[in-house]
Protein backbone atom coordinates (compact mmCIF):
# COMPACT_ATOMS: atom_id res chain seq x y z
CA UNK A 1 0.00 0.00 0.00
CA UNK A 2 1.75 3.18 -0.93
CA UNK A 3 1.62 6.02 1.83
CA UNK A 4 -1.12 8.79 0.04
CA UNK A 5 -0.04 11.21 3.52
CA UNK A 6 3.11 11.82 1.20
CA UNK A 7 0.69 13.73 -1.26
CA UNK A 8 -0.50 16.57 0.91
CA UNK A 9 -0.41 19.99 -0.96
CA UNK A 10 1.18 20.95 2.57
CA UNK A 11 4.45 19.20 1.20
CA UNK A 12 6.92 22.25 1.82
CA UNK A 13 7.81 23.51 -1.22
CA UNK A 14 12.23 23.42 -0.81
CA UNK A 15 14.27 24.78 -3.89
CA UNK A 16 14.57 21.48 -5.52
CA UNK A 17 10.60 20.82 -6.17
CA UNK A 18 10.40 23.95 -7.47
CA UNK A 19 12.96 22.52 -9.67
CA UNK A 20 11.55 19.31 -10.60
CA UNK A 21 8.57 21.09 -11.61
CA UNK A 22 9.92 23.68 -13.98
CA UNK A 23 11.55 20.22 -15.41
CA UNK A 24 7.99 18.65 -15.59
CA UNK A 25 6.88 22.13 -17.22
CA UNK A 26 9.45 21.82 -20.01
CA UNK A 27 8.66 18.43 -20.58
CA UNK A 28 5.00 19.37 -20.77
CA UNK A 29 5.87 22.62 -23.25
CA UNK A 30 7.74 19.79 -25.66
CA UNK A 31 4.79 17.87 -26.12
CA UNK A 32 2.53 20.54 -26.91
CA UNK A 33 5.19 22.07 -28.79
CA UNK A 34 5.40 19.16 -30.97
CA UNK A 35 2.08 19.54 -32.94
CA UNK A 36 2.60 23.03 -33.81
CA UNK A 37 6.52 22.07 -35.20
CA UNK A 38 5.38 19.12 -37.62
CA UNK A 39 2.08 20.87 -38.88
CA UNK A 40 3.88 24.07 -40.90
CA UNK A 41 6.01 21.32 -42.26
CA UNK A 42 4.05 18.92 -43.42
CA UNK A 43 4.69 19.71 -47.24
CA UNK A 44 7.98 19.16 -46.69
CA UNK A 45 7.39 15.99 -45.07
CA UNK A 46 5.17 14.68 -47.69
CA UNK A 47 7.41 15.21 -50.41
CA UNK A 48 10.77 14.09 -48.97
CA UNK A 49 9.07 10.18 -47.91
CA UNK A 50 6.63 10.62 -50.92
CA UNK A 51 3.53 10.47 -48.86
CA UNK A 52 0.12 9.92 -50.84
CA UNK A 53 -1.93 13.59 -50.61
CA UNK A 54 -4.88 11.92 -48.90
CA UNK A 55 -2.81 10.42 -46.28
CA UNK A 56 -0.59 13.07 -44.85
CA UNK A 57 -3.25 14.23 -42.42
CA UNK A 58 -2.82 11.24 -40.52
CA UNK A 59 0.68 12.65 -39.79
CA UNK A 60 -1.43 14.78 -36.78
CA UNK A 61 -4.03 13.00 -36.60
CA UNK A 62 -2.48 9.77 -35.36
CA UNK A 63 0.12 11.56 -32.57
CA UNK A 64 -3.69 13.36 -31.53
CA UNK A 65 -5.66 10.40 -31.23
CA UNK A 66 -3.00 8.61 -28.83
CA UNK A 67 -2.81 12.07 -26.88
CA UNK A 68 -6.45 12.21 -26.57
CA UNK A 69 -6.66 8.53 -25.31
CA UNK A 70 -3.47 8.79 -23.01
CA UNK A 71 -4.91 12.36 -20.78
CA UNK A 72 -7.73 10.65 -19.04
CA UNK A 73 -5.27 7.43 -18.10
CA UNK A 74 -2.99 10.09 -16.48
CA UNK A 75 -4.70 9.69 -12.72
CA UNK A 76 -4.57 5.37 -13.18
CA UNK A 77 -0.64 6.12 -14.27
CA UNK A 78 0.09 7.72 -11.73
CA UNK A 79 -1.34 5.89 -8.89
CA UNK A 80 0.47 2.96 -10.70
CA UNK A 81 4.06 4.30 -11.17
CA UNK A 82 3.69 7.20 -8.74
CA UNK A 83 4.16 11.10 -10.68
CA UNK A 84 7.74 11.57 -10.52
CA UNK A 85 8.28 7.82 -12.29
CA UNK A 86 5.43 8.26 -14.99
CA UNK A 87 6.78 11.85 -15.60
CA UNK A 88 10.27 10.40 -16.17
CA UNK A 89 9.16 7.24 -17.79
CA UNK A 90 6.63 9.29 -20.41
CA UNK A 91 9.33 11.69 -21.09
CA UNK A 92 12.03 9.24 -22.45
CA UNK A 93 9.45 7.36 -24.30
CA UNK A 94 8.45 10.82 -25.91
CA UNK A 95 12.28 11.21 -26.65
CA UNK A 96 12.73 7.62 -28.05
CA UNK A 97 9.84 8.15 -30.27
CA UNK A 98 11.09 11.83 -31.53
CA UNK A 99 14.22 9.71 -32.96
CA UNK A 100 12.37 7.17 -34.32
CA UNK A 101 10.33 9.90 -36.33
CA UNK A 102 13.50 11.87 -37.33
CA UNK A 103 14.91 8.36 -38.61
CA UNK A 104 11.49 6.96 -40.43
CA UNK A 105 12.15 6.44 -43.99
CA UNK A 106 8.55 5.65 -44.98
CA UNK A 107 4.98 6.76 -44.06
CA UNK A 108 4.11 3.85 -41.58
CA UNK A 109 7.28 3.86 -39.66
CA UNK A 110 6.79 7.66 -39.21
CA UNK A 111 2.75 7.30 -38.24
CA UNK A 112 3.72 4.07 -35.74
CA UNK A 113 6.50 6.20 -33.89
CA UNK A 114 4.21 9.61 -33.72
CA UNK A 115 1.41 7.35 -31.92
CA UNK A 116 3.97 6.54 -29.58
CA UNK A 117 5.33 10.07 -29.27
CA UNK A 118 1.16 11.15 -28.44
CA UNK A 119 0.77 8.17 -25.89
CA UNK A 120 3.93 9.38 -24.11
CA UNK A 121 2.96 13.11 -24.85
CA UNK A 122 -0.64 12.84 -23.73
CA UNK A 123 0.52 11.75 -20.16
CA UNK A 124 2.73 14.86 -19.41
CA UNK A 125 0.44 17.80 -19.88
CA UNK A 126 -2.00 16.62 -16.96
CA UNK A 127 0.92 15.25 -14.78
CA UNK A 128 1.83 18.90 -14.64
CA UNK A 129 -0.89 20.47 -13.89
CA UNK A 130 -1.56 17.98 -11.20
CA UNK A 131 1.53 18.42 -9.86
CA UNK A 132 0.27 22.17 -8.82
CA UNK A 133 -1.83 20.95 -6.22
CA UNK A 134 -0.07 18.11 -4.91
CA UNK A 135 3.77 19.46 -4.66
CA UNK A 136 2.18 23.05 -3.29
CA UNK A 137 0.86 24.72 -0.82
CA UNK A 138 -2.33 26.89 -1.96
CA UNK A 139 -0.06 30.18 -1.69
CA UNK A 140 2.46 28.92 -3.84
CA UNK A 141 -0.19 27.23 -6.64
CA UNK A 142 -0.91 30.74 -8.19
CA UNK A 143 2.72 30.81 -9.37
CA UNK A 144 2.83 27.24 -10.56
CA UNK A 145 0.04 27.43 -12.38
CA UNK A 146 0.85 29.97 -14.44
CA UNK A 147 4.55 28.89 -15.14
CA UNK A 148 2.64 25.75 -16.53
CA UNK A 149 0.17 27.96 -18.03
CA UNK A 150 2.29 30.04 -19.74
CA UNK A 151 4.50 27.21 -21.68
CA UNK A 152 0.93 25.61 -22.31
CA UNK A 153 -0.57 28.53 -24.13
CA UNK A 154 2.92 29.84 -25.47
CA UNK A 155 3.91 26.48 -27.52
CA UNK A 156 0.74 27.06 -29.95
CA UNK A 157 2.33 30.92 -30.50
CA UNK A 158 5.92 29.69 -31.20
CA UNK A 159 5.38 26.29 -32.81
CA UNK A 160 4.97 28.13 -36.55
CA UNK A 161 7.77 30.35 -36.66
CA UNK A 162 9.77 27.41 -34.98
CA UNK A 163 8.81 24.90 -37.22
CA UNK A 164 9.21 26.71 -39.69
CA UNK A 165 12.48 27.96 -39.40
CA UNK A 166 13.61 24.34 -38.52
CA UNK A 167 12.59 23.50 -41.70
CA UNK A 168 13.69 25.99 -43.37
CA UNK A 169 17.46 26.33 -41.77
CA UNK A 170 18.10 22.73 -41.35
CA UNK A 171 15.34 19.72 -42.40
CA UNK A 172 12.69 18.34 -41.09
CA UNK A 173 14.17 15.90 -39.24
CA UNK A 174 15.26 18.56 -36.95
CA UNK A 175 10.93 18.79 -35.79
CA UNK A 176 11.77 15.89 -34.00
CA UNK A 177 15.34 16.14 -33.23
CA UNK A 178 14.81 19.22 -31.09
CA UNK A 179 13.29 17.09 -28.44
CA UNK A 180 16.18 14.49 -27.61
CA UNK A 181 18.99 16.95 -25.63
CA UNK A 182 15.73 19.26 -23.54
CA UNK A 183 13.72 16.27 -22.99
CA UNK A 184 16.48 13.81 -21.56
CA UNK A 185 17.57 17.07 -19.04
CA UNK A 186 13.73 17.32 -18.15
CA UNK A 187 13.80 13.76 -17.80
CA UNK A 188 17.36 13.85 -15.67
CA UNK A 189 16.55 16.70 -13.77
CA UNK A 190 13.20 15.27 -12.43
CA UNK A 191 14.37 12.17 -11.51
CA UNK A 192 16.84 13.76 -9.23
CA UNK A 193 14.50 16.80 -7.18
CA UNK A 194 10.98 15.53 -8.12
CA UNK A 195 9.91 13.74 -4.53
CA UNK A 196 9.88 9.92 -4.47
CA UNK A 197 6.93 7.64 -3.31
CA UNK A 198 6.79 4.21 -3.63
CA UNK A 199 5.32 2.34 -6.85
CA UNK A 200 2.20 0.76 -5.98
CA UNK A 201 1.72 -2.27 -7.85
CA UNK A 202 -1.89 -2.98 -6.69
CA UNK A 203 -2.89 -0.65 -8.91
CA UNK A 204 -2.93 -3.24 -11.53
CA UNK A 205 -5.07 -5.73 -9.46
CA UNK A 206 -9.10 -6.17 -11.20
CA UNK A 207 -7.59 -4.07 -14.72
CA UNK A 208 -10.50 -3.07 -16.94
CA UNK A 209 -8.97 -3.86 -20.00
CA UNK A 210 -13.22 -3.60 -21.09
CA UNK A 211 -13.29 0.52 -19.97
CA UNK A 212 -9.93 0.82 -21.55
CA UNK A 213 -10.93 -0.28 -25.11
CA UNK A 214 -14.40 1.39 -24.68
CA UNK A 215 -12.77 4.74 -23.62
CA UNK A 216 -10.11 4.22 -26.32
CA UNK A 217 -12.18 3.47 -28.98
CA UNK A 218 -14.71 6.48 -28.31
CA UNK A 219 -11.98 8.70 -28.27
CA UNK A 220 -10.51 7.81 -31.28
CA UNK A 221 -13.71 7.55 -33.62
CA UNK A 222 -14.85 10.42 -32.20
CA UNK A 223 -11.67 12.44 -33.13
CA UNK A 224 -12.04 10.59 -36.43
CA UNK A 225 -15.86 11.62 -37.06
CA UNK A 226 -14.60 15.45 -35.82
CA UNK A 227 -11.61 15.25 -38.57
CA UNK A 228 -13.62 14.02 -41.24
CA UNK A 229 -17.27 15.49 -41.16
CA UNK A 230 -16.43 19.07 -42.69
CA UNK A 231 -15.33 17.42 -45.84
CA UNK A 232 -16.90 14.10 -45.88
CA UNK A 233 -20.68 15.95 -44.45
CA UNK A 234 -21.71 15.34 -41.25
CA UNK A 235 -24.33 13.08 -42.37
CA UNK A 236 -22.16 10.95 -44.25
CA UNK A 237 -22.49 7.61 -43.54
CA UNK A 238 -18.84 7.12 -42.88
CA UNK A 239 -18.47 10.13 -40.10
CA UNK A 240 -22.33 9.37 -38.33
CA UNK A 241 -20.36 5.52 -38.14
CA UNK A 242 -17.93 6.97 -36.42
CA UNK A 243 -19.71 9.51 -33.78
CA UNK A 244 -21.97 6.57 -33.23
CA UNK A 245 -19.85 4.22 -32.10
CA UNK A 246 -18.04 6.92 -30.48
CA UNK A 247 -21.30 7.68 -28.56
CA UNK A 248 -21.69 3.94 -28.05
CA UNK A 249 -18.21 3.06 -26.49
CA UNK A 250 -18.55 6.37 -24.51
CA UNK A 251 -22.26 4.87 -23.17
CA UNK A 252 -20.78 1.45 -22.11
CA UNK A 253 -17.33 2.99 -20.62
CA UNK A 254 -19.48 5.71 -18.30
CA UNK A 255 -22.01 2.67 -17.20
CA UNK A 256 -18.54 0.75 -16.11
CA UNK A 257 -17.05 3.19 -14.64
CA UNK A 258 -20.18 3.82 -12.26
CA UNK A 259 -20.61 0.60 -11.08
CA UNK A 260 -16.83 -0.75 -10.49
CA UNK A 261 -15.25 0.03 -7.26
CA UNK A 262 -11.88 0.84 -8.73
CA UNK A 263 -12.89 2.76 -12.31
CA UNK A 264 -10.09 3.35 -14.75
CA UNK A 265 -10.81 6.65 -14.78
CA UNK A 266 -12.79 8.39 -11.96
CA UNK A 267 -15.90 9.98 -13.64
CA UNK A 268 -17.28 10.86 -10.24
CA UNK A 269 -15.46 14.00 -10.45
CA UNK A 270 -18.03 15.25 -12.30
CA UNK A 271 -19.93 15.36 -9.34
CA UNK A 272 -18.53 17.91 -7.51
CA UNK A 273 -19.84 21.45 -9.07
CA UNK A 274 -16.73 23.45 -9.28
CA UNK A 275 -15.18 20.87 -10.91
CA UNK A 276 -17.59 20.44 -13.39
CA UNK A 277 -17.97 24.45 -13.98
CA UNK A 278 -13.89 24.41 -14.13
CA UNK A 279 -14.13 21.68 -16.95
CA UNK A 280 -17.08 23.44 -18.59
CA UNK A 281 -14.71 26.42 -18.88
CA UNK A 282 -11.71 24.52 -19.86
CA UNK A 283 -13.72 22.93 -22.95
CA UNK A 284 -14.97 26.28 -23.98
CA UNK A 285 -11.01 27.91 -23.96
CA UNK A 286 -10.19 24.33 -25.83
CA UNK A 287 -12.72 25.69 -28.61
CA UNK A 288 -11.50 29.39 -28.11
CA UNK A 289 -7.33 28.64 -28.32
CA UNK A 290 -7.29 26.09 -30.96
CA UNK A 291 -9.82 27.93 -33.17
CA UNK A 292 -7.58 31.30 -33.16
CA UNK A 293 -4.80 29.55 -33.45
CA UNK A 294 -5.39 27.37 -36.40
CA UNK A 295 -7.81 30.30 -38.05
CA UNK A 296 -4.74 32.46 -37.85
CA UNK A 297 -2.61 30.57 -40.09
CA UNK A 298 -5.44 29.38 -42.39
CA UNK A 299 -5.82 33.23 -43.17
CA UNK A 300 -2.46 34.36 -43.74
CA UNK A 301 -0.98 31.26 -45.91
CA UNK A 302 -4.69 30.89 -48.15
CA UNK A 303 -5.19 34.48 -48.20
CA UNK A 304 -2.00 36.70 -47.61
CA UNK A 305 0.18 33.81 -49.01
CA UNK A 306 2.76 33.71 -45.96
CA UNK A 307 5.35 30.71 -45.25
CA UNK A 308 5.42 29.41 -42.21
CA UNK A 309 7.89 31.36 -40.57
CA UNK A 310 6.28 34.88 -41.59
CA UNK A 311 2.87 33.14 -39.88
CA UNK A 312 4.91 32.70 -36.85
CA UNK A 313 6.50 36.17 -36.70
CA UNK A 314 2.60 37.29 -36.78
CA UNK A 315 1.23 34.96 -34.37
CA UNK A 316 4.23 36.22 -31.65
CA UNK A 317 2.29 38.83 -30.45
CA UNK A 318 0.30 36.96 -29.06
CA UNK A 319 2.39 34.74 -26.93
CA UNK A 320 4.40 37.81 -25.64
CA UNK A 321 0.91 39.22 -24.88
CA UNK A 322 1.08 36.11 -22.68
CA UNK A 323 4.40 36.82 -21.00
CA UNK A 324 4.04 40.54 -20.17
CA UNK A 325 0.47 39.86 -18.75
CA UNK A 326 1.58 36.65 -16.57
CA UNK A 327 2.79 38.53 -12.99
CA UNK A 328 -0.49 40.07 -13.28
CA UNK A 329 -2.30 37.43 -13.29
CA UNK A 330 -0.40 35.69 -10.74
CA UNK A 331 -0.87 38.61 -8.32
CA UNK A 332 -4.92 39.13 -8.57
CA UNK A 333 -5.12 34.99 -8.95
CA UNK A 334 -3.80 35.21 -5.31
CA UNK A 335 -6.64 38.29 -4.03
CA UNK A 336 -9.65 38.11 -6.13
CA UNK A 337 -12.53 35.43 -6.68
CA UNK A 338 -11.48 32.90 -9.31
CA UNK A 339 -15.53 32.91 -10.53
CA UNK A 340 -14.83 36.78 -11.49
CA UNK A 341 -11.27 36.35 -13.13
CA UNK A 342 -13.10 33.87 -14.93
CA UNK A 343 -15.69 35.76 -15.96
CA UNK A 344 -13.66 38.49 -16.99
CA UNK A 345 -11.29 36.85 -18.71
CA UNK A 346 -13.88 34.80 -21.09
CA UNK A 347 -15.13 38.24 -21.72
CA UNK A 348 -12.27 40.07 -22.57
CA UNK A 349 -11.25 36.87 -25.10
CA UNK A 350 -14.74 36.90 -26.74
CA UNK A 351 -14.25 39.97 -27.52
CA UNK A 352 -10.56 39.30 -28.80
CA UNK A 353 -11.83 37.06 -30.73
CA UNK A 354 -14.94 39.15 -32.03
CA UNK A 355 -12.37 41.88 -33.02
CA UNK A 356 -11.11 39.45 -35.64
CA UNK A 357 -14.24 38.58 -37.54
CA UNK A 358 -13.70 42.18 -39.37
CA UNK A 359 -11.15 41.50 -41.52
CA UNK A 360 -10.84 41.77 -44.90
CA UNK A 361 -8.52 40.10 -47.91
CA UNK A 362 -5.67 42.68 -47.65
CA UNK A 363 -5.62 42.14 -43.26
CA UNK A 364 -2.05 41.12 -42.26
CA UNK A 365 -0.03 42.36 -38.97
CA UNK A 366 -1.58 45.45 -38.20
CA UNK A 367 -4.91 44.51 -38.33
CA UNK A 368 -3.68 41.76 -36.22
CA UNK A 369 -1.93 43.07 -33.51
CA UNK A 370 -4.27 44.39 -31.05
CA UNK A 371 -7.23 41.58 -31.48
CA UNK A 372 -3.91 39.17 -30.32
CA UNK A 373 -3.22 41.61 -27.49
CA UNK A 374 -6.52 41.21 -26.06
CA UNK A 375 -6.55 37.60 -26.82
CA UNK A 376 -3.35 37.16 -25.26
CA UNK A 377 -4.12 39.27 -22.29
CA UNK A 378 -7.30 36.99 -21.42
CA UNK A 379 -5.71 34.11 -22.10
CA UNK A 380 -3.87 34.01 -18.48
CA UNK A 381 -7.68 34.57 -16.99
CA UNK A 382 -8.97 32.11 -18.63
CA UNK A 383 -6.15 29.65 -17.77
CA UNK A 384 -5.09 30.13 -14.20
CA UNK A 385 -8.90 30.83 -12.41
CA UNK A 386 -10.70 28.17 -14.25
CA UNK A 387 -8.05 25.41 -13.12
CA UNK A 388 -8.36 26.57 -9.31
CA UNK A 389 -11.93 26.43 -9.72
CA UNK A 390 -11.89 22.32 -10.91
CA UNK A 391 -8.66 21.26 -9.07
CA UNK A 392 -8.01 23.55 -6.15
CA UNK A 393 -10.90 22.45 -3.54
CA UNK A 394 -10.21 18.27 -4.04
CA UNK A 395 -8.56 16.16 -1.86
CA UNK A 396 -4.84 15.78 -3.35
CA UNK A 397 -5.69 11.70 -4.03
CA UNK A 398 -8.62 12.69 -6.36
CA UNK A 399 -6.51 15.67 -8.50
CA UNK A 400 -4.23 13.56 -11.14
CA UNK A 401 -8.02 11.93 -12.50
CA UNK A 402 -9.54 15.21 -12.27
CA UNK A 403 -6.46 16.56 -14.29
CA UNK A 404 -6.72 14.05 -16.75
CA UNK A 405 -10.37 14.61 -17.03
CA UNK A 406 -9.96 18.75 -16.88
CA UNK A 407 -7.04 18.70 -19.69
CA UNK A 408 -8.99 16.35 -22.18
CA UNK A 409 -12.09 18.46 -21.90
CA UNK A 410 -9.83 21.29 -23.47
CA UNK A 411 -8.45 19.17 -25.97
CA UNK A 412 -12.21 17.54 -27.02
CA UNK A 413 -13.39 21.18 -26.76
CA UNK A 414 -10.00 22.30 -29.55
CA UNK A 415 -11.27 19.07 -31.93
CA UNK A 416 -15.19 20.11 -31.66
CA UNK A 417 -14.08 24.01 -32.65
CA UNK A 418 -11.93 23.09 -35.57
CA UNK A 419 -14.21 21.10 -37.06
CA UNK A 420 -17.13 23.60 -36.53
CA UNK A 421 -14.83 26.28 -37.86
CA UNK A 422 -13.32 23.95 -40.88
CA UNK A 423 -17.24 22.91 -41.30
CA UNK A 424 -18.02 26.79 -41.75
CA UNK A 425 -15.14 27.39 -44.01
CA UNK A 426 -16.02 24.52 -46.40
CA UNK A 427 -19.83 25.44 -46.35
CA UNK A 428 -19.83 28.88 -46.59
CA UNK A 429 -17.60 30.19 -48.62
CA UNK A 430 -18.90 29.51 -51.91
CA UNK A 431 -22.05 30.94 -50.95
CA UNK A 432 -20.73 34.01 -49.61
CA UNK A 433 -18.48 34.59 -53.28
CA UNK A 434 -21.92 34.16 -54.83
CA UNK A 435 -23.47 36.49 -52.53
CA UNK A 436 -20.16 39.00 -53.54
CA UNK A 437 -20.89 38.42 -57.23
CA UNK A 438 -24.58 39.09 -57.25
CA UNK A 439 -23.40 42.37 -55.53
CA UNK A 440 -20.85 43.30 -58.31
CA UNK A 441 -23.22 42.52 -60.69
CA UNK A 442 -25.54 45.51 -59.11
CA UNK A 443 -22.61 47.53 -58.87
CA UNK A 444 -22.06 48.08 -55.31
CA UNK A 445 -19.14 49.64 -54.71
CA UNK A 446 -18.77 48.33 -50.97
CA UNK A 447 -18.42 44.96 -52.09
CA UNK A 448 -15.78 45.87 -54.67
CA UNK A 449 -13.82 47.88 -52.21
CA UNK A 450 -13.73 44.73 -49.80
CA UNK A 451 -12.80 42.44 -52.15
CA UNK A 452 -10.11 44.46 -53.90
CA UNK A 453 -11.49 45.34 -57.01
CA UNK A 454 -10.67 47.80 -59.66
CA UNK A 455 -13.38 50.25 -59.75
CA UNK A 456 -13.76 51.28 -63.19
CA UNK A 457 -14.42 47.23 -64.00
CA UNK A 458 -17.63 47.80 -61.69
CA UNK A 459 -18.61 51.69 -62.41
CA UNK A 460 -18.37 50.70 -66.06
CA UNK A 461 -20.45 47.81 -65.58
CA UNK A 462 -24.05 48.28 -66.07
CA UNK A 463 -26.07 44.70 -65.79
CA UNK A 464 -25.81 41.45 -66.01
CA UNK A 465 -22.56 39.13 -66.22
CA UNK A 466 -19.15 40.36 -66.80
CA UNK A 467 -17.63 39.06 -70.01
CA UNK A 468 -14.53 36.72 -70.07
CA UNK A 469 -11.53 39.12 -69.54
CA UNK A 470 -13.44 41.00 -66.74
CA UNK A 471 -14.49 37.77 -64.89
CA UNK A 472 -10.62 36.23 -65.25
CA UNK A 473 -9.91 39.48 -63.04
CA UNK A 474 -12.89 39.98 -60.49
CA UNK A 475 -12.79 35.49 -60.00
CA UNK A 476 -9.96 34.63 -58.11
CA UNK A 477 -10.58 38.02 -55.75
CA UNK A 478 -13.89 37.28 -55.16
CA UNK A 479 -12.94 33.53 -53.92
CA UNK A 480 -10.74 34.84 -51.59
CA UNK A 481 -13.18 37.38 -50.64
CA UNK A 482 -15.80 34.38 -49.98
CA UNK A 483 -13.32 32.32 -47.48
CA UNK A 484 -12.36 35.86 -46.04
CA UNK A 485 -16.47 36.19 -45.15
CA UNK A 486 -16.65 32.43 -43.80
CA UNK A 487 -13.39 32.99 -42.23
CA UNK A 488 -14.79 36.20 -40.49
CA UNK A 489 -17.96 33.74 -39.50
CA UNK A 490 -15.85 31.16 -38.15
CA UNK A 491 -14.55 34.25 -35.77
CA UNK A 492 -17.79 35.26 -34.71
CA UNK A 493 -18.93 31.79 -33.53
CA UNK A 494 -15.90 30.84 -31.39
CA UNK A 495 -16.40 34.20 -29.82
CA UNK A 496 -20.37 34.19 -29.20
CA UNK A 497 -19.54 30.04 -27.92
CA UNK A 498 -16.62 31.80 -25.99
CA UNK A 499 -18.93 34.64 -24.22
CA UNK A 500 -21.38 31.86 -23.59
CA UNK A 501 -18.99 29.93 -21.13
CA UNK A 502 -19.69 33.04 -18.74
CA UNK A 503 -22.94 31.80 -17.60
CA UNK A 504 -21.43 28.28 -16.43
CA UNK A 505 -19.54 30.62 -13.74
CA UNK A 506 -22.70 31.46 -12.40
CA UNK A 507 -22.83 28.20 -11.24
CA UNK A 508 -19.36 27.88 -9.16
CA UNK A 509 -18.94 27.79 -5.55
CA UNK A 510 -16.78 30.35 -3.46
CA UNK A 511 -13.04 29.15 -3.67
CA UNK A 512 -11.49 30.71 -0.58
CA UNK A 513 -8.29 32.70 -2.07
CA UNK A 514 -6.70 32.44 1.22
CA UNK A 515 -3.89 30.10 2.30
CA UNK A 516 -5.73 27.58 4.25
CA UNK A 517 -2.93 25.06 4.03
CA UNK A 518 0.19 24.82 6.70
Amino acid sequence: MSDTTDHSPALRTSVSVWIGFVAMCAGMFLAILDVQVVATSLPTIQSALEIDPDRLSWIQTAYLIAEVVAIPLTGFFTRLLTMRWLFVGSLIVFVIASAGCAASGEFGELVTFRVLQGFSGGTLIPSVFSAVFILFPNKRQALATTIAGVLAVLAPTVGPIAGGWLTHTYSWHWLFLINLAPGLVAATVASRTLPRHKVDPSALRGFDWVSLLCMAGCLATLEIGLKEAPTNGWISLYVIGCLSCAFIAGSLFAWRSTMRSRPLVELGNFGDRNFLVGSILSFVLGIGLFGSVYLMPVFLAFVRGHDALEIGMVMLVTGIAQLVTAPMAVALEKRTDPRLLSACGFALFAVGLAMSAYQDPRSDYDAMFWPQIVRGVAIMFCLLPPTRLALGTLPPNRVPDASGLFNLMRNLGGAIGIALIDTIIYTRSEALGQKLWKGLENGDKNIADFIGAPIDIVTAHQSGGFDAEQTAVLDPLVQTAGTVQAINEAWLLVAILTACAIIAVAFAQRVSTENNTA
